[in-house]
């Protein structure tokens, strides 16, 4: 540890900022640590003092519960008592955001949106990367297409199955880029003509689109071009011709790919899906960040015998109808994920020894990195906004007062570091039960940066189960999902944000597709997204954010938004009304609910431990693979240890399910060669015990969060 201006900071991270972040920078280092010394000495009380006040409000709600019957008391007198301890505000006059300086792919385009952990390198550039990806690749690799019979793919390339990916390829032109008469599937020959898209058929007639407009750019002679562009609902597609490709000297028209514009945002993210538990993992994420916004981070990938370095890739040039230039973005739009207001950090130290919060860190050292990005100069071809703005998603705020501190904290690290007001964007993460019924006055306090409201069952249910831990006990999760109260909790959120002028201007987010490997039934069910108003939606691979993208091509979001606008509002009475178990369950239904929510706890739990895996794809309890972050622990924790403290369960009844699963979940991960077995010596086991102790402290855990736990769990499995 060394001493700056009365901060005692750890010795590796102070070398990395002063010796390869702050030189990019105009700034005096000395000055610099004395500007971070003033800011932690006003905002840390701050800070301290809202996490208080979270738990007095959950003291408070608590003993009303312990009080009165909630299924026996009127809705309006629960609102009522809710209000008088200021855990519900009074909802102001109607406004609109006046967020500026907001790139298109935020205000203006619908898309699927990538959330990846900025700590793995290699997972940060495949979702950077992931602005285009191949359709035929995505249908080819996908169970959208059956993997049984004469479709089953295999080792060498199926012909049958390519030929299937063609046919619904041409379907998807037909459908969204539909020629004046005839088919995609009869053209063999596309060529431009005067300033239009020709093509000419099997039967010799040339023909063009029904809607010209819809063809914007190419590459290569006009007569023979190797690239054509289209637009359709904001979004890009491209048409790759290859006369000579394996697939294109096969293919009538020549076609070798069809190329979707897919994830146009990413979320890099600090806190949920990794595991970052101190100094040397801080710096790791810190310098990720750095090499997206710099353009220079790389990573060496090796597949077989076969190495190769993957970049970030550049923005290339088109040219367009009139012989113009047309650029495109190769990119993602890059957010960064802070962590919430709770964690503290002994990377840094006040002058009075304490450790200081995690998410001032972030805020701070994120937006730090992030104006590098500020004023560059875009003939590089590696840049993240074209507006001059840092994008920060701030998850885990409880109502409008942390919105507010939050915003006070990024004008006055804009101050230290010289950038406009404003500059720094943020997305407000509605996954918290404070935040839901506040929403609009949440809102309000960032009405000049928001450009992100999003929800999230997973959370949201986590948080509502701490939050009414002492009214009852919860339905099971399968149960809750088909609540009033879920429904009420969506559409609030798209009806809030398009009252407060979003549209346009903002992101309307919904959640992850939790099921990777289930991308037809994905195809079948997440076109909900935007049929609900959203512009984006979470997608866990750039495989499912090339086939989500698919959605956006048949919905136009903005019209369903201007539709849902005059809609009558969700109820905030059946968003508060509570998910409780009504019914007498079997002893089955008890162990069958217990064994799945423990499977999935240490599936995840056990990578996260001992290997510092913060996010990744867990067998469940049916070896279906979901992806499990802290959202999924956090629910799976807090519903065990509500069922605990209602009898619905027994603590040996736990414990035992914890033991046979742990055996199952040993079992699901026997080819990893960094697998430590939880089991039989269960006492031995660090994870086992961390995952034991998520169950049995649930209830005293701050909200509900299984940050604290995890972070002394990994500590010490890393001192080992």
């Amino acid at each position: 540890m060394s001493t700056r201006q009365g901060l005692t900071i750890n010795s590796e991270f102070r070398q990395f900022i002063e010796g390869e972040v702050l030189p990019l920078t105009s700034l005096n280092g000395e000055q610099f640590w004395l500007d971070v010394q003033g800011l932690m000495e006003e905002f840390m009380p701050i800070n301290k003092a809202l996490l208080a006040k979270r738990e007095s409000l959950q003291r408070q709600i608590d003993d009303w519960h312990r009080n009165n019957d909630y299924t026996q008391v009127d809705i309006g007198a629960y609102k009522q008592f809710l209000t008088d301890i200021g855990y519900l505000v009074v909802e102001g006059d109607d406004f609109s955001i006046i967020t500026e300086n907001v790139d298109e792919e935020i205000a203006a385009v619908a898309a699927p949106q990538l959330v990846v952990p900025i700590k793995n390198a290699r997972f940060a550039l495949n979702a950077v990367n992931a602005r285009w990806g191949s359709l035929y690749d995505a249908l080819y690799s996908s169970d959208v297409i059956p993997k049984t019979g004469k479709l089953k793919p295999n080792g060498a390339y199926n012909a049958l199955r390519g030929a299937e990916v063609i046919r619904i390829v041409r379907n998807f032109l037909d459908r969204h880029f539909p020629l004046e008469s005839g088919s995609h599937h009869d053209v063999t020959l596309y060529q431009v003509y005067y300033q239009q898209l020709t093509a000419v058929l099997k039967d010799g007639t040339y023909i063009g689109l029904k809607y010209p407009k819809q063809f914007v750019a190419y590459n290569g002679p006009k007569n023979e071009p190797t690239e054509l562009v289209f637009k359709n609902n904001g979004l890009h597609v491209e048409i790759r011709i290859a006369p000579n490709s394996e697939i294109g000297k096969i293919d009538i028209a020549s076609i070798d790919d069809v190329r979707l514009e897919a994830a146009l945002t990413t979320i890099m993210d600090c806190e949920d899906s990794v595991a970052a538990v101190d100094s040397e993992d801080k710096i790791d994420v810190y310098r990720n960040w750095m090499g997206l916004i710099r353009g220079d981070l790389s990573e060496a990938v090796t597949k077989g015998n076969k190495t190769s370095v993957r970049e970030m890739k550049k923005d290339r040039t088109y040219t367009d109808k009139d012989g113009g230039p047309y650029n495109i973005r190769r990119r993602s739009l890059m957010f960064i994920r802070n962590v919430g207001h709770l964690m503290t950090t002994d990377t840094i130290k006040d002058s009075d020894g304490n450790d200081i919060p995690e998410g001032i860190l972030d805020g701070i050292f994120t937006t730090l990195i992030g104006s590098l990005d500020i004023g560059k100069d875009r003939s590089s071809k590696i840049f993240n906004s074209q507006t001059d703005s840092i994008y920060i998603v701030k998850p885990k705020m409880h109502g409008p007062e942390e919105v507010k501190f939050t915003c006070d904290l990024l004008t006055r690290i804009e101050d230290i570091l010289g950038l406009s007001q404003n500059t720094v964007k943020i997305g407000i993460m509605d996954e918290e039960r404070r935040t839901t019924v506040n929403l609009k006055e949440c809102i309000r306090m960032a009405k000049e940066r928001c450009i992100f409201i999003n929800t999230g069952f997973l959370d949201r249910t986590g948080d509502e189960i701490h939050t009414s831990m002492e009214a009852g006990a919860f339905l099971p999760k399968d149960k809750i999902k088909n609540e009033p109260w879920i429904t009420a909790y969506e559409n609030a959120n798209v009806d809030i944000g398009l009252a407060c002028g979003l549209q346009g201007k903002a992101q309307i987010g919904k959640g992850m597709w939790a099921m990777p490997d289930r991308m037809a039934d994905m195809l079948k069910e997440k076109k909900a997204h935007p049929l609900s108003g959203a512009n984006t939606a979470w997608v866990p691979s750039p495989t499912a954010a090339v086939l989500h993208a698919l959605h956006y091509h048949q919905v136009d979001v903005f019209a369903e938004q201007d539709r849902i606008k005059t809609r009558t509002r969700a109820s905030i009475d059946d968003i508060l009304t509570l998910p409780l178990l009504t019914e007498t369950l079997s002893e089955e239904a008890i162990m069958n609910e217990l064994d799945n929510n423990v499977q999935g706890i240490l599936g995840y739990v056990v990578r996260w431990i001992d290997q510092g895996i913060g996010c990744s794809k867990v067998p469940d309890i049916n070896n279906v693979g979901l992806m499990e972050d802290r959202a999924t622990l956090r629910i799976s924790s807090q519903h065990i240890a509500n069922w605990l403290h209602h009898a619905i369960c027994t603590k040996e009844q736990v414990i035992n399910s914890l033991k046979k699963m742990a055996t199952i979940v040993d079992q699901q991960n026997t080819r990893d060669p960094l697998y430590k077995n939880m089991g039989p010596d269960f006492e031995q086991s660090i994870a086992f015990q961390a995952a034991t102790d998520l169950i049995f402290k649930g209830r005293q855990q701050p909200s509900g969060y299984t940050e604290p736990l995890l972070h002394q769990y990994r500590r010490q499995a890393k001192a080992q």
